[in-house]
């Protein structure tokens, strides 16, 4: 999978994409991230890539020129399944969103900034808007790697043990359910018995219990 993100802060995007499993990932060849600096698309003096509002009020919006340059530049060389707008009135990102993009081929993200992107750029060129929450962050570089984060762990050989994404929150619209590990015993505070039978079946009967009653405690919207 081929991901191109457009962004006026690239700089944001560095760290994200440069350790744990998305480094894992891009090493392995399975999945490519580039950052693209929407200002080298400019052709204003100094590079810039906003402007005043239409119609008058405060802050500033981008420009339409310099964001269609850079999409057309690289579809010009990539086809894109999608083109993707990170905006806080879009879409909220769930697990099925993500692994619905997990199984494309190649995307393109737009980071929004400022008061947003000009309306002619959702209008002709945007395919999806996400959005990862109902609140306003100061650009849209963090929601980009929220969301290649959630697909990129998805994609085959990505993960040690394939089996583990399958198993996460909201795969199944539960909550996982709890987890444990050694010591058996810490301070008189015992690992429940059925996760030390060894009967498999026992214990996946367990896990999908606890994450029904996790599920119906904490988040009853899911069932």
């Amino acid at each position: 999978m081929r991901i191109d993100i457009i962004t006026v802060q690239p700089g944001l995007l560095e760290s994200p994409f440069s350790h744990s499993i998305l480094k894992r990932a891009q090493t392995k060849g399975l999945l490519e991230v580039y950052t693209h600096n929407l200002r080298d698309y400019s052709t204003l003096k100094h590079n810039q890539v906003d402007d005043y509002q239409f119609g008058g009020g405060a802050g500033m919006v981008m420009m339409i020129e310099p964001v269609v340059n850079a999409i057309e530049s690289l579809q010009a060389k990539v086809q894109y399944d999608e083109i993707i707008y990170m905006t806080p009135d879009g879409q909220t990102l769930n697990q099925g969103m993500a692994n619905q993009l997990s199984l494309k081929g190649n995307l393109l993200i737009l980071c929004g900034h400022y008061k947003g992107i000009d309306e002619r750029i959702r209008e002709h060129f945007v395919t999806k808007e996400i959005s990862i929450g109902d609140y306003v962050l100061s650009g849209g570089e963090l929601a980009a790697a929220v969301l290649v984060d959630a697909i990129g762990r998805l994609i085959p050989g990505v993960l040690n043990d394939e089996t583990s994404a399958l198993l996460d929150s909201f795969q199944d619209n539960l909550l996982a359910p709890p987890v444990y590990t050694r010591p058996e015993e810490f301070r008189g505070w015992k690992v429940p018995d059925v996760l030390m039978s060894g009967d498999h079946k026992k214990i996946d009967n367990w896990r999908h219990d606890m994450a029904v009653e996790r599920t119906k405690e904490r988040r009853p919207d899911l069932l």
